[in-house]
């Protein structure tokens, strides 16, 4: 995958923020606007060579006319461009292109964040639970800390496949982070709030994510017991898994998984996840998967 130095964006006038429909971008033809954040906006658009469909996300003009940004922006190319791994979108290209710059990525059905809108079979939601923190893992395995774990963050695919993107905020872990409080309202640990970011702070975003897909509410920090939709998190699920949720939320980062990896390894102790007994099943890649699969005594 190509990475162009960035430099070349720094004295150049600001294009336009919005492209039309049937805009071309080189190969890539626009067909319509997935989102927009604060520093970028995902489009869904046609690999005119590859006759296939992508994501792209183009950063802000005012972003990636920044020097700061601008190595910000040449950090996540890198972090991604480092993590090969089925539950981590994958960076196709990342190139600029007519006065901007393009992250191509895989087109998928939609955020885990729209998905929440809908009902889930606590046997769909476990299968993503254990694929969204078998990915984190794999990036904590890589020294990467994602720092912005949230459900907008996880792209849904066919044959219920879950992946964690957006590592714009991401860095590597060197034991000494300069202080930052970046992070998304909500979903950030409060130590991580507090400046002083580490795996466990991914670990408590997981954990509020896990307890929103079987609950259906997200508690609001400082939490008060009894937590809020606490009798639907229990309802079809084991202890064990919700002993698991409740440490990986603990208010104080010593009582929580040290980091994904001691997570996913607690995870996979858990043989019946649900209380209808269905297995939890490891594929050969590592990924774990949830299938409606009754055991017999």
């Amino acid at each position: 995958m190509p990475v162009t130095t960035f430099k070349l964006f720094a004295n150049q006038t600001s294009a336009p923020t919005t492209l039309r429909v049937g805009s071309r971008l080189g190969k890539y033809r626009i067909q319509k606007r997935l989102g927009e954040g604060g520093f970028a906006t995902v489009y869904a658009a046609m690999d005119t060579v590859e006759g296939r469909q992508v994501a792209i996300k183009i950063p802000d003009d005012r972003y990636v006319n920044n020097a700061q940004s601008l190595d910000d922006l040449h950090r996540e190319v890198r972090i991604m461009a480092r993590l090969n791994h089925p539950g981590i979108l994958q960076l196709k290209d990342a190139r600029p292109i007519d006065d901007r710059f393009l992250m191509v990525f895989p087109l998928g059905e939609e955020s885990l964040a729209d998905r929440l809108c809908r009902r889930m079979s606590r046997v769909l939601v476990v299968d993503y639970l254990v694929q969204m923190v078998d990915a984190v893992a794999y990036a904590h395995e890589k020294r990467v800390l994602h720092r912005d774990i949230k459900p907008e963050n996880f792209i849904l695919f066919s044959d219920r496949v879950v992946r964690l993107t957006d590592f714009g905020l991401a860095r590597i872990e060197s034991g000494v982070f300069d202080v930052s409080a970046s992070g998304t309202l909500g979903y950030m640990a409060p130590e991580q709030a507090m400046g002083h970011p580490s795996y466990r702070s991914d670990v408590f975003s997981l954990g509020l994510i896990m307890y929103r897909l079987l609950s259906g509410e997200l508690p609001e920090y400082p939490f008060e017991a009894p937590l809020s939709g606490y009798n639907r998190l229990r309802r079809g699920v084991s202890s064990d898994l919700v002993a698991l949720i409740r440490k990986a939320i603990d208010p104080s980062p010593r009582k929580r998984f040290r980091d994904a990896v001691a997570m996913s390894n607690a995870l996979a102790k858990i043989r019946y996840p649900l209380s209808d007994r269905s297995v939890v099943q490891r594929a050969p890649n590592s990924r774990a998967s949830v299938r409606s699969t009754r055991h017999v005594a």
